[in-house]
């Protein structure tokens, strides 16, 4: 969670002309995509900051050139993505004090014209919502099986919920109130202070409308494990953070890693080898597991990777956990 975020007091210029909503982009050499999400975001706010990790395309240059406000983080720090935004946010306060809204988003992503206005009327209208989501597309599902996996991921139901993703829209005095992201996370920032909005009694809440269009790029197996593993991680460390009941955030989904990636192979695994060669068998449950798995699904591969993530989902389980016990600073798991 980070420390020092503040609401700004007011300067001596006209109030009414300061912007009701800004914008926090965050990136590192997104290139083009990061042309596209800027020019889907600055015609419509007055106030937009754009966060650069360390591109070395001309992400910064080109930026500034649109006219976006560039802040360049201090990559001698761990970075995360959670670092990025509070950075962003800050920097907008310090420019727009009476800032009442603001939309995050990552540079891979385009906001959909009109989102940012029906957010903001959502809000208005809601004025005990402190977050505001729409629907995230991927751009090229069909390029794929691992975009199409993550245009699916993103379908999820309308209405009041527990969590948001990297792009939605926060009500300023609520991220402030629980002092926005927690910075040290590598991942699983966006549903680990949800957690903490709720508990401060704001909701969260899912318009049945278009959102972003967001460029996963996943092309290959490589770069969907590394993906896999990070959220692996997030669910580990959400779980650590806030797995006490009631809330039992992602202790479900770490069990479940843990089960199907860890326990299950190994424990067949000692049986066969220790004690009778025929407990090989007990690794048919896994076909088993895959056959139930894709007639709920309807799709056979989709369940294939469900299961086979599960394996990678324990790997990020066991570095999170390593590392804990290590006392270190977890690093962060990039797939692109």
């Amino acid at each position: 969670m980070n420390d020092g975020l503040k609401t700004g007091q007011a300067g001596a210029e006209d109030v009414s002309a300061r912007p009701l909503v800004g914008a926090v982009v965050i990136g590192r050499n997104e290139g083009d995509r990061l042309r596209v999400c800027l020019s889907s975001v600055l015609p419509h706010i007055r106030a937009a900051v754009y966060v650069d990790s360390g591109s070395t395309d001309g992400s910064v240059e080109m930026a500034r050139g649109m006219g976006a406000d560039v802040l360049s983080l201090d990559m001698g720090k761990p970075f995360t993505a959670a670092r990025a935004r509070n950075a962003g946010y800050q920097r907008l306060l310090e420019l727009h004090p009476q800032l009442r809204y603001v939309q995050f988003v990552d540079g891979d992503c385009e906001v959909v014209s009109g989102w940012i206005e029906a957010a903001r009327l959502h809000l208005e209208a809601e004025p005990d919502c402190a977050v505001v989501c729409g629907r995230r597309r991927e751009r090229y599902p069909e390029r794929s099986i691992y975009n199409h996996m993550c245009d699916l991921e993103w379908d999820t139901p309308v209405g009041d919920t527990n969590s948001c993703g990297g792009d939605a829209l926060f009500r300023a005095e609520a991220f402030t109130q629980v002092g926005g992201f927690r910075a040290s996370l590598i991942a699983g920032e966006e549903p680990e202070l949800c957690v903490r909005l709720r508990g401060a009694g704001w909701r969260i809440h899912r318009l049945d409308q278009e959102m972003t269009l967001h460029d996963a790029a996943i092309t290959r197996w490589s770069q969907w494990w590394q993906r896999t593993v990070r959220a692996g991680h997030a669910f580990a460390e959400g779980a650590w953070l806030h797995g006490a009941p009631p809330e039992r955030h992602w202790v479900r989904e770490t069990l479940r890693a843990v089960l199907w990636g860890l326990l299950l192979p190994l424990g067949i695994a000692l049986l066969a080898v220790f004690v009778d060669a025929r407990a090989g068998l007990l690794a048919l449950l896994y076909p088993v597991q895959w056959a139930r798995l894709a007639i709920r699904s309807g799709s056979p591969g989709i369940a294939f990777f469900t299961l086979a993530g599960k394996f990678a989902e324990a790997r990020g389980v066991l570095k999170f956990c390593v590392t804990k016990l290590l006392g270190r600073t977890g690093r962060l798991i990039e797939y692109k």
